[in-house]
């Protein structure tokens, strides 16, 4: 029974269909006839029988099917991932009864099984038919018929190659090889157009199970000169092309994508090292392999290869070059060399790749420049933490397999003789390689590290590197989707309930009818003051209450005020009766419209009574002025005025009133958590925070605090929760980003913490960068104002138009300053990561985030103590109350400051 981690082991049967030809044409025109062989791996699977060509529908109907049995072991299946079926068409010249038949080949087609792997249980596609040799092509392009010659092929199994679950756990890893430049001096090129009789290789090791591992080899490697570039979007080739016409070299759709050096994941990416890959990758020699071979990965491989990451990030790439490919060095005295002992391979180097950014979250895929420098078994344990030379290891096993094949040549001219070599190396090979790795002795060893690879040395003083991209079908560490974080907060702090429905449309007009009686009471008011003034008691005694009445509504009538505050009324009305009485529609009936007035105005006298109450009511409590109209603003300055002061409890006051004034305001109750924050009530402190974030879930400080109090109360898996939502809401944020870098140190996740300072960094060279474009764009309206406005200012004097001259001068001066000022921003920042992170948490008074936000920003500074970091310890010790130290590096930070202006 197969484990979790294993595939299930099964026999298939994959089977090919060739249905037709189309626009084939052979040399002979009225009696063409060809027959078809598909074979795998130098293997013949079948060859169909020999058909006529139609004229009238320009094919030839093969109707030939053929199908061969694989195991679906994870080796067998990975061999499918890179291994194509190849279909060959032959034209039969002539039949002879007593001679031999006399054919040639028409051309090849190349058919790739990956889609079996990627869940498909058939497909059908129309495959070109391309010639041996170019030349054929040509000769066809002057005939009669231009089209591309095609064979329509199906490949299907009767169920899937891998069911659903294997499907999800296993994984397809591609491995790209493409340049290596700036190549010994010694490698020369062959002259004229014969082929090079040097091979150039590279090979590395991935496991393909958690118990066993696969080589892949890429021997195709061409020589070429400089003087230009290679092709940006050049189109990525298959392996094993001694098997392959070269038209069918390329892999269809798969093109190598250009790529900024500086977003480049290798080495040399560098503004001093760009000058040198300029060079290197336009005038000299290189070795272009160009070729993507893909491999499968069970689910133990894949989790093996993640462990093995985790243990060494460095894996190594080993090259060599030998003066004979292997299919003519049989009898070489080179390759009897090779098999025998401790081999030494000829300009034998290695490069190390850093894999570990495979484990950042989400990341799939790595592409850079890595350095070649001479292979040493003592570097290789250094750094990979490996023994063995898969290289050597590989020539060895290579060469004696060509030997078996020559001495068992004679007695099948057609059997193993030409079969190429496999880029993958046996689990009893892998034994063998550990095996004979034990048992020899430490004396072969030192001995072997001694002797000075003089030829490798030669990578070193060229300083050759080679372009290598890995990529994974689907990440190593997942990255969380913004829903499950979401999630995930929201189990932590569940959102608050919403608050209470607001008054009804009814209630809102009833509100607004007491709002417009209050208007009407308040002017009203202030005519009867215009008319009587201060002498209203002289009035009262003079005339009666009646009289002031009328005198007071004469005025309203005579100013027309009375006409105004009834149509200010009218609106009111309207709502009260389409809200609160629910009519809607016009009365008809004139005794119902009689007794609806009635109604609605008895309704309206009540109401007015309540507004007036409302308005004169004695009950209402007088407050001071002072503080019932304070705003939002005025008390938030207070507060920080109380703070400054050391009232803390005169601030947490004047918090609290803000909260109860907006409590759907997330901000307010954020500012309470800070203050509680410096005076140590962290668990007050906590409660503010998480009642931000149930306020509003996505309030990115309430988050980023949340963070930094679960750090500080150690519970890591909260902060990192906290702090992958922050970072998922504001990517662009520093300091999400370095908070999240800091838990994943505390949790002594590296690999983590480096993934996420990296990104604070980019993040933060884009911030700089799109300041100093701003700054640019400011000097430059600036300059253009002064062109326009120093004109108006001149004189007739000819001392006026010599300043005029030299500002003119100076303003065409500054732009070439200003130019490498911004060529030098994205490559050396003006602050650290640490340093945005310092000022967040010491303005949210958390001290012991900061202080040790303050550690790191030290380790990184390249100056020792420099200003800002002087500056923010000092504000951390004045928030500890340590004024003494906190002026000491005031001090020290305004004798740096003095220095670096003399400086």
């Amino acid at each position: 029974m197969a484990t979790q981690e294993n595939i299930v082991e099964k026999h298939m049967s994959i089977n090919i269909t060739v249905s037709r030809g189309n626009n084939l044409q052979g040399k002979q025109v009225n009696n063409f006839r060809s027959f078809l062989q598909v074979e795998v791996d130098r293997v013949v699977l079948g060859t169909s029988d020999k058909k006529p060509f139609d004229p009238e529908e320009q094919c030839v109907v093969y109707d030939f099917t053929c199908s061969f049995h694989c195991s679906s072991d994870t080796q067998a299946l990975s061999d499918i991932a890179h291994k194509p079926i190849i279909l060959m068409v032959t034209e039969v010249l002539s039949e002879e009864k007593r001679a031999e038949e006399k054919t040639t080949v028409l051309g090849q087609a190349v058919v790739d099984l990956l889609p079996l792997l990627q869940g498909q249980c058939s497909f059908s596609l129309k495959v070109p038919l391309n010639p041996l040799t170019s030349s054929l092509a040509k000769e066809s392009s002057h005939g009669f018929n231009l089209k591309q010659p095609t064979l329509d092929v199906c490949v299907s199994v009767l169920d899937p190659v891998l069911s659903e679950s294997e499907r999800s756990s296993c994984s397809l890893l591609k491995v790209s090889v493409e340049t290596a430049f700036s190549v010994p001096e010694s490698w020369m090129l062959p002259s004229g157009p014969a082929p090079s009789p040097c091979s150039y290789t590279a090979a590395l090791e991935v496991p393909l199970t958690a118990e066993k591992d696969q080589v892949l080899v890429f021997c195709e490697g061409q020589l070429k000169p400089g003087g230009q570039r290679e092709e940006n979007s050049r189109q990525k080739k298959r392996p094993h092309q001694s098997l392959l016409v070269p038209e069918n070299h390329f892999l269809p759709g798969a093109f190598f994508q250009a790529e900024p050096i500086e977003q480049e994941d290798g080495e040399l990416t560098g503004l001093e090292d760009r000058e040198f890959r300029n060079e290197a990758e336009t005038t000299k020699k290189r070795v272009s392999w160009d070729t993507e071979m893909c491999c499968l990965l069970d689910r133990g491989g894949t989790t093996r290869l993640q462990q093995m990451i985790s243990e060494s990030r460095l894996w190594p790439v080993e090259i060599m070059r030998l003066l004979t490919p292997f299919e003519k060095a049989i009898e070489t005295k080179q390759v009897r060399q090779l098999t025998e002992g401790n081999p030494e391979i000829p300009f034998h180097g290695v490069a190390f790749v850093d894999m570990g950014q495979l484990l950042y979250p989400g990341v799939s895929r790595i592409r850079g420049a890595y350095s070649i420098q001479p292979f040493s078994e003592a570097e290789l344990l250094n750094k990979a933490n490996r023994s063995v030379s898969v290289l050597k290891e590989y020539v060895k096993d290579a060469a004696i397999q060509a030997k078996a094949r020559a001495s068992s040549a004679t007695g099948s001219p057609k059997g193993k003789s030409g079969r190429n070599m496999d880029a993958r190396i046996s689990k009893e090979l892998t034994k063998k390689i550990r095996t004979s790795a034990a048992d020899s002795g430490t004396d072969g060893q030192n001995q072997t590290e001694l002797r000075v690879n003089i030829e490798g040395n030669m990578y070193l003083e060229a300083r050759t590197y080679i372009i290598i991209e890995i990529a994974l079908e689907k990440p190593l560490v997942p990255k969380t989707s913004p829903e499950e974080l979401a999630q995930r907060v929201k189990a932590l702090i569940p959102p608050r309930p919403p608050l209470p429905a607001g008054p009804s449309r009814a209630e809102r007009a009833v509100m607004d009818f007491h709002r417009q009686v209050g208007n009407v009471v308040s002017h009203v008011s202030d005519q009867y003051k215009e008319l009587f003034g201060a002498s209203s008691r002289t009035h009262l005694e003079d005339c009666s209450q009646e009289q002031m009445m009328v005198q007071l509504m004469a005025m309203l009538n005579v100013s027309g005020r009375y006409f105004t505050f009834k149509e200010q009324m009218k609106p009111a009305v309207v709502r009260i009766v389409r809200d609160k009485l629910q009519r809607t529609e016009p009365i008809s009936d004139p005794q119902e419209l009689q007794a609806f007035v009635s109604k609605l105005y008895v309704y309206l006298v009540d109401e007015m009574h309540v507004a007036l109450n409302k308005i004169y009511s004695e009950d209402i409590d007088d407050d001071s002025p002072d503080e019932i109209h304070l705003n939002s603003s005025q008390l938030r300055h207070f507060a920080k005025e109380a703070q400054l002061t050391g009232d803390y409890q005169q601030a947490a006051q004047y918090c609290q009133e803000l909260v109860v004034r907006h409590p759907s305001e997330p901000s307010h109750m954020f500012e309470c958590g800070s203050l509680y924050m410096l005076t140590g009530d962290y668990m007050k402190a906590k409660e503010c925070f998480h009642a931000a974030v149930s306020i509003q879930q996505a309030h990115q400080p309430s988050l980023m605090m949340c963070g930094v109090l679960a750090v500080m109360f150690e519970h890591y898996k909260e902060a990192q929760t906290f702090l992958e939502r922050a970072t998922n809401i504001d990517p662009h944020s520093v300091v999400a980003w370095t908070l999240l870098g800091l838990v994943h140190e505390r949790k002594n996740e590296h690999i983590l913490a480096e993934s996420a300072c990296l990104e604070a960094k980019r993040q933060l060279r884009a911030k700089e960068a799109k300041n100093e474009i701003q700054k640019e764009e400011e000097k430059t309206d600036k300059q253009e104002e002064g062109k326009t406005a120093t004109p108006a200012h001149q004189g007739s004097t000819a001392n006026q138009n010599s300043e005029f001259v030299d500002q003119v001068s100076e303003m065409h001066k500054e732009p070439s300053a200003q130019s490498i000022g911004s060529r030098s921003a994205p490559t050396k920042l003006s602050s650290t990561i640490y340093t945005e992170t310092v000022q967040f948490l010491l303005q949210n008074n958390a001290l012991q985030m900061a202080e040790h936000a303050l550690s790191q920003e030290l380790l990184c500074s390249d100056d020792g103590h420099s200003v800002s970091y002087l500056v923010h310890l000092a504000q951390l010790q004045m928030l500890k109350a340590d004024y003494s130290s906190a002026a000491v590096n005031l001090k020290q930070a305004l004798i740096h400051k003095d220095q670096d202006q003399q400086g």
